[in-house]
């Protein structure tokens, strides 16, 4: 279980000075449930999930996993504890190959293991195993293999930050059917940022944010019912300013 009291993260240095981002959330996210993040662009999302990351510290409040208060433990430190993060714009690692990046991710280095997690999110392990992590490969295709990354370790939390970003419809699909399959599998909470609707499908709960807070916390069914009809496949910022999506 994570759970989340009273967080507020703020942003800016000296020159412009410190703007508050997140104000006061209170959160708690169980485990083996799919949690669905959406809301306007700006309003907080990823910002959220970078503070439980440790990306972005936490100015006030606390964080705790499993009944224990990680609000100072570092990057690391998390990730030893098994808090895993797929950004939204992976890096590349020029020398690195996709079969030793997902092999340190999964700590083991069975091939068969490593090909599962290429197929996992629509890759042809056979055209990607030696492939260097440079700029030959296009953002959806680094973002695949990221998200590999992620699946390939045992996570007590996975957070995704726009998996569906610059990825084909026939991976979109494998890519859903994975977050299934994890979810069914393993005893991890799972936090998407997304505004797709077969995303919000899978979702146990959707978490909506606006402007730093949470605006509500409600069913997937309820915030597809809202979405206006001509807007059937996306939560985004012009749905909450035309009230498509009520808050």
């Amino acid at each position: 279980m994570l759970e989340l009291k009273n967080v507020s993260v703020s942003a800016g240095g000296a020159d412009e000075g410190e703007v508050e981002i997140i104000y006061n959330v209170s959160l708690t996210l169980g485990s083996n449930k799919i949690y669905v993040v959406t809301g306007p662009n700006g309003g907080g999302k990823t910002s959220l999930a970078k503070a439980i990351m440790g990306i972005y510290p936490i100015r006030c409040g606390s964080l705790h996993l499993d009944d224990v208060d990680i609000t100072e433990k570092t990057i690391t430190e998390r990730a030893n504890m098994g808090i895993g993060y797929a950004f939204q714009a992976p890096t590349r690692f020029k020398g690195l190959r996709v079969r030793d990046f997902l092999a340190i991710a999964a700590r083991s280095d069975d091939e068969k293991t490593i090909c599962s997690l290429l197929v996992d999110v629509g890759l042809c392990a056979q055209d990607y195993l030696d492939r260097e992590l440079n700029a030959s490969f296009s953002g959806g295709e680094l973002k695949r293999v990221e998200i590999a990354s992620i699946l390939a370790q045992n996570l007590r939390v996975a957070l995704f930050d726009e998996p569906e970003a610059g990825i084909d419809l026939w991976s979109f699909q494998k890519l859903t059917e994975t977050f299934r399959r994890l979810n069914d599998t393993r005893d991890t909470t799972i936090v998407i940022i997304s505004h797709q609707e077969r995303i919000l499908r899978l979702a146990d709960e959707v978490i909506l944010i606006s402007g730093g807070k949470i605006a509500e916390i409600t069913s997937p069914e309820k915030v597809l019912g809202q979405i206006d009809n001509n807007k059937p496949d996306c939560v985004c910022e012009y749905c909450f300013e035309t009230g498509a999506v009520k808050t």
